[in-house]
């Protein structure tokens, strides 16, 4: 499915989708972190709790498809994403209600952050599908890869200044500083994306509106209608294998590199940047690929997916080496290979997903993107979980820790050329090279024309 050139999106409305997309991060962020921590060091709670709490709202971005179906049925995606970021302010703010009532009444506080969380997660799954619906729709196709990049990279700056501003806020801590500065993070972030989303998706163009006359299926027959086209299957399949290996590392890189290689808590932080600095890197290159070098070998998502995923894997046989040789193995430069693959093959599958969405039945394109969501919740939500619990149980079978973490390192790599090899089987769309590639660029005189080619 395709847009009029004039209902495509500019880089200003992407940048605002972008803003709202920062927006839904600083929320999180603040209920994932600042509450983690409050709970576990502040209240002396057990660290499985704000564990527990973060995977139940993973688990409930598992009706991410339903939610999907809804905004299908609706056509229109802004609803969705107001009243999801509205919710999720809710949740947010409840969340820290529910944290300071642990303090005097602590069954209470936990009954209320469960279902703080279960709003966290019903507000997360609402506006980020209907918001990469929205993308997926009116992003012409060499520019998605881009798009993604402008997107997620936001969404990264909103954890990091909510992170970093509301950590100052909060010193000295007490209940009250903690409410005030949740409430504020919750009330602002709600604000601006009201703000960023308003008027950006303008009115219906004709194949929208055709859509909203058409009769729409129940969710159930939706949802069986997408999971019978093969390569939505297949793609739903590989998001939640690469996001299953991409997030298995996460709690044992660092712990990694203490045991193995003797680094300090400061140099295995450092190390969590270099491996950050390279995912920031993987991007970039993907998204420069997909804009200036589409409808050419170089500039196919599907490539820069399976090639992610295989240098992803090689990046692992790496990690294991480090493993079998301690200290004598090159650590840092493995680790930011690792974020240069993980990246790339992340953005482009993104971008993948965004052309994927638009394809086969019309109508369907919440229901396609929730599915991928959801697998990808899942996948983060077990993801950690599983590698934590497999680096333990092979330290126990295993009696040097260099050993046990390389097998459970080698464990990934392997679901990394898994994930390869299905991401090789879905046909996803090549975009046409740009215009302006092939052509010296025409002046304009209709304004719609230029908002959409605007670069």
């Amino acid at each position: 499915m395709s847009t009029a050139a004039g209902q495509n999106f500019s880089w200003v409305q992407i940048l605002r989708l972008g803003l709202v997309q920062a927006c839904l991060g600083a929320v999180v962020v603040t209920t994932t972190s600042t509450l983690n921590r409050v709970m576990v060091v502040e209240l002396a709670l057990p660290a499985l709790l704000p564990g527990a709490l973060v995977a139940l709202h993973y688990l409930v971005q598992m009706l991410r498809p339903r939610l999907g179906h809804g905004s299908d049925v609706t056509v229109r995606r802004t609803p969705w994403i107001v009243g999801g970021m509205a919710v999720l302010a809710a949740g947010g703010f409840l969340a820290a209600v529910a944290t300071v009532w642990m303090g005097s009444h602590q069954a209470a506080g936990i009954a209320l952050a469960v279902a703080a969380f279960v709003l966290i997660g019903l507000g997360v799954g609402a506006a980020g599908t209907s918001l990469l619906v929205l993308l997926a729709k009116r992003v012409v196709a060499e520019r998605r890869a881009a798009a993604a990049t402008t997107v997620w990279l936001m969404m990264i700056v909103g954890f990091a200044v909510t992170a970093g501003v509301s950590g100052k806020l909060l010193d000295p801590y007490t209940p009250a500083r903690l409410l005030q500065v949740c409430g504020g993070v919750c009330a602002l972030a709600l604000g601006v994306a009201l703000l960023a989303v308003w008027g950006v998706e303008t009115a219906q163009a004709p194949a929208q509106a055709t859509e909203a006359d058409a009769p729409k299926p129940d969710f159930r027959a939706a949802l069986a209608q997408v999971w019978a086209d093969a390569d939505a299957r297949r793609f739903t399949i590989f998001v939640f294998v690469s996001m299953l290996a991409y997030s298995a590392q996460d709690l044992i890189l660092e712990p990694f590199a203490g045991m193995v290689h003797g680094y300090t808590p400061g140099e295995s932080t450092q190390l969590s940047g270099v491996q950050h600095g390279g995912v920031l890197l993987g991007m970039l290159m993907a998204a420069f690929a997909g804009r200036r070098l589409a409808g050419r070998a170089l500039g196919s998502l599907r490539g820069w997916v399976v090639g992610g995923c295989i240098a992803s894997a090689a990046a692992m046989a790496g990690l294991v080496a480090a493993g079998l040789l301690g200290p004598a193995w090159p650590l840092r430069a493995t680790v930011f290979l690792l974020g240069v693959s993980n990246g790339a093959f992340s953005i482009a599958a993104i971008g993948a997903m965004m052309a994927l969405a638009t394809q086969g039945e019309p109508g369907r394109e919440g229901v396609r993107m929730g599915l991928w969501g959801a697998a990808q919740a899942v996948a983060f939500g077990v993801g950690g979980l599983l590698g934590a619990t497999a680096s333990d149980i092979s330290r126990r079978l295993i009696g040097t820790p260099g050993e046990a973490y390389a097998a459970v390192f080698a464990a990934e790599g392997l679901l990394f050329l898994v994930a390869a090899a299905l991401a090789w089987r879905v046909a996803v769309p090549a975009p046409a090279a740009p215009a302006d590639a092939a052509q010296p660029r025409r002046p304009s005189l209709t304004p719609a024309n230029d908002l959409g080619a605007a670069t």
